[in-house]
């Protein structure tokens, strides 16, 4: 599984703002900031920009001291909120969301698998949050 480019830059933006938070708790960034010092083409930051804030996660405002922000603390987003924000759930296969589409049924030796795996993924995920990324660096 290879999450979209557009999720990689969503996450990318976001630890931009997390670390800003942390430096300038209130300050906003605006997206042409974002979008340059993280190397995101200016265009698709903001169709990102749009997407984050639908689901919750930033802040936009706009005016001369609008920006993004982020709309909760950096330890109460994880990487699997960003994710799934940008790309929905996390299936790595569609027999995971629904068995019924698999031809082998309840005999495939391989659903269990790819359950177990995806539960793994979304667990490791949920749990890496942007205050903990911060520590890392």
């Amino acid at each position: 599984m290879q999450i979209t480019r557009q999720a990689d830059y969503a996450l990318r933006a976001i630890l931009y703002l997390a670390r800003l938070e942390e430096r300038e708790p209130d300050e906003k960034a605006s997206t042409s900031q974002i979008a340059k010092e993280q190397e995101i083409p200016g265009s698709f930051l903001a169709k990102i920009i749009s997407q984050l804030s639908i689901a919750g996660l930033i802040h936009t405002s706009r005016g001369a001291k609008g920006g993004v922000s982020l709309a909760r603390k950096p330890e109460e987003i994880s990487l699997l909120d960003v994710v799934e924000a940008i790309d929905g759930p996390i299936t790595l296969n569609e027999c995971v969301h629904d068995p019924s589409v698999c031809t082998f049924g309840d005999n495939c030796p391989l659903h269990d698998v790819w359950c177990e795996a995806k539960s793994e993924l979304v667990r490791k995920l949920n749990e890496s949050t942007f205050d903990k990324l911060l520590e890392k660096e």
